[in-house]
């Protein structure tokens, strides 16, 4: 918040470089809308964004809690499990901050340099525990870490032209600024770079920015995409691209440790094997489609929820899927993601995502399996043209194996509903459970989100947003969890 509250003090110095006579309705609809011109800076491009958003959760029914539940304080690890149980999941207030600063230099027509320096400040309900399609994107996944800045892209992005035709980029944008491109080429990337920015986007569901706020809404929530815990990795990237087809395959670092910061540089036993095809159809103006079709394959030191339960078989204990990794297991899925638009002002959406759920959840969220669907609405209609409405229905599920970890107390790094365990003072053995035989209930996590985002002026934008969570972490006896919030904007 300290982050937005400085930049916004910069709101009248940047909006006076712009042309004062210069109406407002000589933004494009559906251009950048921003404070600064980049058209001015030559070859380079400067900007920066700013993201707050205050999110709030009431209390809400729970029958018990387990290590990861959501409506949980952080884990006190010196006290009894059974002595932090509280009757309902606990109401609480958090906000986050994210501030990212944007360069790039293009040294010939067709090579560009990257380099954006970035800022997370503040955290997330539950410290972004207990929910697979966790409500903020923003959020970091590990709350003990620094707040100091760092550096989020480090990317050559080189073009090679197949054709003497080119044509102005309809992507223009931080990560390719160039102003033209040739209409077939080659795009090679190299270097510190966000998965996430290459691979399944969709136009209405992909910016927690701009329009939702969901994990599992923005991303394909079983793409268990290579990351570290900030969401970067770093990689390599080939795409062909054109104006009906786009084919694009990418090699990335996979983390040391499920949800690390340490990137494992052992590509010959860990690394991520990324491939997506791109097909455009109904081109005309207001009716244009395009449907990506995804497959992956991680290779990482994992664990194997099978092996981690049968080796806490008979013993009284949780399974520990930590205790069970081993360099070089696989993780293979594929995603299907749809965008179509309706006419000037309508933009629907869909994903499927499917992973084989026998290994860790080991980079993004614990999903295997996912459908989602939404659409948005541009203000037209009520004179405003440049706010956007958006609904959204997301239902996420785990594999069975993956779903047996959890019910026997085992935690991944974000959910763990299971019963917490106690040593027993006179034989040592843990004693698990809230009450005596008591296990969860699994049940498909459902979500449902709808946000307002609001153009104020310029580049400054607020948005309301409201998510209903049912079945919080897979878990029937928990929920549902209201999640109500408020977010602040600014683009440069």
């Amino acid at each position: 918040m300290c982050v937005l509250v400085l930049l916004a003090s910069q709101w009248g110095t940047n909006a006076a470089a712009k042309n004062p006579e210069e109406p407002e309705t000589a933004i494009p609809v559906g251009s950048d809308m921003d404070f600064l011109d980049h058209d001015k800076f030559g070859p380079f491009w400067l900007g920066a964004e700013a993201n707050s958003i205050l999110q709030v959760n009431p209390s809400f029914p729970s029958t018990y809690n387990g290590h990861n539940s959501f409506g949980v304080q952080p884990w006190d690890k010196t006290r009894p499990w059974s002595a932090q149980q509280v009757p309902r999941g606990q109401a609480e207030a958090r906000i986050s901050g994210l501030a990212t600063v944007f360069t790039a230099y293009q040294p010939t027509r067709t090579t560009e340099l990257i380099l954006d320096p970035e800022v997370a400040v503040g955290g997330g309900l539950s410290t972004a525990l207990g929910v697979a399609g966790y409500t903020n994107l923003d959020v970091v996944r590990n709350p003990a870490l620094s707040h100091l800045p760092y550096i989020g892209r480090v990317e050559v992005h080189q073009l090679i032209p197949l054709s003497s035709e080119w044509e102005p980029n309809e992507d223009r944008g931080p990560i390719s600024s160039f102003r033209m491109v040739p209409r077939h080429r080659l795009e090679l990337r190299a270097g510190k770079m966000s998965t996430a920015d290459i691979f399944d986007i969709n136009p209405v569901g992909s910016d927690s920015h701009m329009q939702f706020m969901n994990w599992t809404v923005d991303n394909n929530g079983a793409y268990d995409y290579a990351a570290d815990t900030r969401g970067y990795t770093y990689g390599a990237v080939v795409e062909y691209q054109g104006p009906r087809l786009e084919a694009r395959f990418g090699l990335m670092l996979m983390p040391k440790v499920a949800n690390g910061l340490v990137l494992d540089w052992n590509i010959g036993k860990n690394r991520a094997e990324n491939l997506e095809v791109e097909i455009k159809y109904s081109r005309r103006s207001d009716w244009r489609g395009t449907l990506r079709l995804l497959g992956y394959l991680n290779h990482a030191a994992m664990g194997s929820y099978a092996k981690a339960i049968n080796d806490a078989e008979g013993l009284g204990l949780a399974p520990d899927i930590t205790a069970s990794r081993q360099n070089g297991r696989l993780k293979g899925g594929f995603g299907i993601n749809e965008f179509q638009e309706l006419g000037p002002s309508f933009r629907v959406f869909f994903r499927i995502g499917w992973n084989d759920g026998q290994n860790e959840s080991f980079a993004y969220t614990e999903v295997d399996n996912t459908f989602a669907i939404g659409g948005d609405v541009r203000g037209t209609h009520w004179r405003r043209p440049d706010d956007r409405v958006g609904v959204a229905f997301v239902s996420n599920g785990i594999s069975t194996v993956h779903a047996d970890y959890l019910r026997h107390g085992g935690i991944g790094f974000l959910l763990g509903d299971g019963p917490g365990c106690d040593p027993d003072p006179i034989t040592g053995k843990n004693i698990c459970g809230p009450v005596a035989g008591s296990y969860l209930t699994y049940a498909r996590e459902t979500i449902v989100e709808q946000y307002y985002n609001f153009h104020v002026w310029w580049g400054a934008f607020l948005a309301e947003d409201v998510q209903l969570v049912a079945n919080p972490g897979y878990n029937s006896d928990r929920g549902p969890v209201w999640v109500f919030s408020v977010r602040g904007h600014l683009e440069f």
